[in-house]
């Protein structure tokens, strides 16, 4: 048995330890007990009609669901439970599963030792987790459709697709909202997170202490962080879309030795209470990189957001060019010791705010783009001070810094700006027109 999360499987318990473990669903009902009708090469079809209770899938098939056939969890624990290898789970719906996390109710909960476990093509609804992989191997998660409950504060539900140190792993294709987070990745490696659409969320993608993970051509919307990439290291983050998330579309917290490349962001805004308020901090930003290092993040597209770029708390020693920052209200906040140089090879990046010039035509701009000064410093420590914004006071004091450039504070500085818009993102696929992209 695999080293798993602690979990009083009740269909295990017998005796006293059934008394101490509380289990609140009776032990599952072998899923071979139902009226399956057989096909070839262990392939077996479940009739339509509504099967109620808690089922388990105890030795390798492929089952496929007919259309109306719906498990019924009647409210308690998992509707089914897979603990076995090798087997396929297909066109099955599923509703009103339990709704205990700390028990980890799930539509569909993956034992440890379920390696190959298929789930493909299933429709669940689902009060706790979607579907919950607990340290199994080599699982595929293929097109399956999951909804929370909405009736109930986000924080209070369980993800869509909750990954515990999964090996290996594709999940793919699959539309998640309404639950807490889209897809929550926890001490997991190598594995694949490709063409999902995640919505209505708290994070869409929400990655924790993993490594040599993919996150290939994903979409969210409507979520409260696009993409949340916390603890981690070695991600490739490619081809993404965050569009019309709130309070951030892309989060890095202490990501190191990663890659974001043809990412698109954009109409990212702060985030908001239940009551409408604003909440503090989250002012709508494009990509917030906070105590992350020696990452690459390039032929990126941040677009009408509050905020284009924020770094803090150390982030330093990233090569950060070819990226476009487009039309955002403030394009960089960068507070720190020492400048950092956004260019790599004299190619830096496009900013739609830039005022240079480019006399000899080779596609750069002849100066520096800057975009922060020291009064942009004193806004950020004095909120307060923005009422004297346009006033002769503040003036004076940005002559004064451009006079006497000895007084410049530590900040960002692009010396090889691009002139022209990038057109086009690369994904993992095709090419991706950024206008089209961004009418559609």
């Amino acid at each position: 048995m695999k080293l798993s999360t602690v979990r009083p499987y009740c269909h295990q318990a017998t005796g006293l330890l059934l008394i101490l473990s509380s289990c609140a669903t009776a032990q599952p009902q072998a899923i071979t007990e139902l009226p399956l009708e057989p096909a070839s090469n262990n392939q077996w079809l479940l009739p339509a009609g509504e099967y109620s209770g808690q089922f388990i899938i105890a030795r390798p098939m492929h089952l496929r669901c007919a259309a109306g056939a719906v498990f019924d969890a009647q409210g308690q624990g998992n509707a089914l439970e897979i603990a076995a290898a090798g087997v396929t789970l297909e066109g099955c719906s599923i509703r009103n599963t339990g709704r205990n996390l700390t028990e980890m109710d799930a539509g569909i909960f993956i034992r440890p030792d379920a390696d190959g476990t298929l789930v493909r093509g299933n429709r669940i609804d689902s009060a706790g987790f979607g579907i919950f992989s607990d340290a199994a191997s080599n699982v595929r998660i293929l097109d399956n459709r999951i909804r929370g409950d909405d009736s109930v504060r986000s924080q209070d539900r369980g993800n869509g697709i909750h990954l515990f140190q999964a090996t290996g792993a594709l999940v793919s294709g699959n539309e998640v909202s309404h639950t807490r987070d889209g897809i929550y990745i926890d001490n997991s490696n190598r594995n694949v997170l490709e063409n999902n659409t995640l919505h209505d969320l708290r994070y869409g993608v929400h990655y924790m202490y993993s490594q040599n993970n993919q996150l290939l051509n994903n979409r969210t919307y409507r979520t409260r962080t696009g993409y949340a990439l916390m603890q981690s290291r070695m991600l490739t983050v490619v081809g993404n879309r965050s569009r019309e998330d709130q309070g951030y579309g892309i989060l890095m917290n202490n990501i190191t030795y990663s890659t974001l490349e043809n990412n698109l962001v954009t109409d990212i805004r702060a985030a908001t209470t239940d009551a409408g308020g604003e909440i503090r901090g989250n002012q709508g930003k494009a990509l917030f990189i906070y105590n992350s290092l020696f990452n690459a993040i390039e032929n990126n597209h941040f677009q009408n957001s509050t905020l284009g770029i924020h770094l803090t708390a150390g982030s330093e020693d990233n090569r950060i060019s070819g990226n476009a920052f487009v039309g955002n209200q403030q394009q960089v906040k960068y507070v720190a010791t020492r400048t950092q140089e956004w260019s790599v090879d004299g190619r830096g990046n496009y900013w739609s705010d830039y005022l240079g010039w480019d006399r000899d035509d080779d596609g750069l701009g002849d100066i520096a783009y800057e975009p922060n000064d020291n009064i942009d410093r004193l806004l950020w420590l004095y909120p307060q001070v923005r009422l004297l914004l346009n006033s002769p006071s503040i003036e004076v004091l940005r002559w004064v810094q451009r006079a006497f450039p000895v007084i410049k504070s530590p900040g960002v500085q692009d010396s090889h700006p691009l002139m022209k818009l990038p057109t086009e993102v690369l994904e993992a696929g095709p090419r991706v027109n950024i206008t089209q992209e961004l009418s559609s």
